[in-house]
């Protein structure tokens, strides 16, 4: 894509402005993971190394515009960084109409920006305020590229300069690597609760891959479809007739869906709760499915061990508990094992490759979720479309 990248500029003695994501959970004032700060501190890092004036902002939380809210404050982040950082960080609460001096070398926290009134509908007023700060935007946050916001797209359109940071231009390449370019074999792995929160994505990639491995309560919908009975299990009986397109679909292009031929019930959803297998056929009406089986797992991992290419979106079984762990965790581990190149991307999978510690195995893991999905269903996302205009 033509957009102007961070590392190609001359940062020396000019005012940077970068959107990071430092959206991470805090609990009791500590912050729980630092992830996706520790993911922005490379763009953050090199724009100090080449002698600018380094501010950086970002969202956290839910907070109501034009109220301030304690727990939603960057202030935890400002502590992890001065820690974290051997450069001097200061913090500014409000920055949008008191003026304020940047230095080069030191890093400059504005407080989190849905504080500001019109953030979150790109108020242009709001936007050209933003710009006037900065010589050069980076736009770095790809977590929030699916957003139109005034700091994520109305900067970009005021500011002098508009350019991606080393983050995002990671996470673009390494989509654009498994969806655009990808080595065949081609397989995706989505799993989830609803089949309505990634319908798109599941009939995207139905077109685009060998194999489509569903799971949670996506999969219950799937093998509603195909004809078995799931008992008292989650799923969306409205979307059979959508899933049923797809599987006409990966049949029409000799694509597959591995056979789904066991599972893992219980009788409700609870950490004590017993883990029964069962074959496919012979589940009883007050059966839940929590987990896919040994057989249905065995398929799945050999697929991925013929995979070259992985995409993966979510667990395919409740893996919070135990006895119903297993095939998400046995599936984790083949993916780490594979010689594919993966891409994980979400809430869930993210927390599943830390639970079964594989994370230096997994090629990228984005830090994105509603833009990774976004992306992946071929939707042009507005940060993208702003950069690519201001190339």
């Amino acid at each position: 894509m033509n957009i102007k990248r961070l590392v190609d500029l001359n940062l020396k003695d000019r005012r940077v402005f970068i959107r990071s994501d430092l959206n991470v959970p805090i609990q009791d004032g500590k912050i729980t993971s630092p992830k996706r700060i520790l993911a922005s501190i490379p763009t953050i890092k090199f724009a100090l190394q080449q002698g600018a004036s380094v501010m950086v902002t970002s969202h956290l939380g839910r907070p109501e515009e034009g109220k301030f809210s304690s727990e939603d404050s960057l202030k935890p982040v400002v502590e992890f960084l001065k820690n974290y950082l051997d450069y001097p960080v200061k913090f500014i609460s409000n920055w949008v109409n008191k003026p304020f001096n940047v230095t080069p070398g030191q890093l400059t926290v504005l407080e989190n920006c849905r504080f500001n009134i019109g953030e979150k509908h790109n108020d242009e007023v709001l936007a050209k305020k933003y710009a006037s700060l900065t010589d050069i935007f980076v736009m770095d946050a790809f977590g929030t590229a699916h957003r139109k916001e005034a700091s994520t797209y109305g900067i970009a359109q005021y500011a002098d300069i508009a350019c991606a940071g080393i983050l995002f231009v990671a996470e673009l390449e390494a989509l654009e690597k498994a969806l655009f370019e990808p080595s065949r074999p081609m397989i995706a792995i989505v799993g989830g609760s609803k089949v309505s929160s990634k319908l798109i994505i599941l009939d995207t990639l139905s077109e685009k891959v060998d194999q489509l491995i569903v799971g949670g309560g996506i999969a219950n919908t799937f093998i509603k479809a195909m004809g078995f009975d799931i008992g008292s299990s989650m799923y969306e009986e409205d979307l059979v007739p959508a899933a049923k397109k797809i599987i006409d679909k990966l049949v029409k292009r000799s694509a597959s869906l591995p056979v789904i031929s066991d599972v893992v019930c219980g009788k409700k959803l609870d950490a004590n709760e017993s883990a029964i297998k069962k074959n496919i056929k012979d589940i009883n009406k007050d059966d839940m499915i929590f987990d896919l089986g040994e057989d249905s797992v065995n398929e799945i991992v050999k697929c991925i061990q013929k995979a070259k290419t992985i995409i993966w979106n979510g667990p395919i079984g409740v893996f919070e508990f135990a006895q119903f762990s297993k095939g998400t965790e046995t599936m984790t581990h083949a993916i780490a094992s594979s010689d594919a190149f993966s891409l994980a991307g979400g809430g869930d999978t993210v927390a599943a490759i830390e639970k079964f510690n594989v994370a230096n195995d997994i090629s990228y893991i984005s830090t994105a979720g509603g833009a990774f999905l976004e992306f992946a269903e071929g939707k042009k996302l507005p940060a993208i479309e702003i950069l690519e205009k201001r190339f």
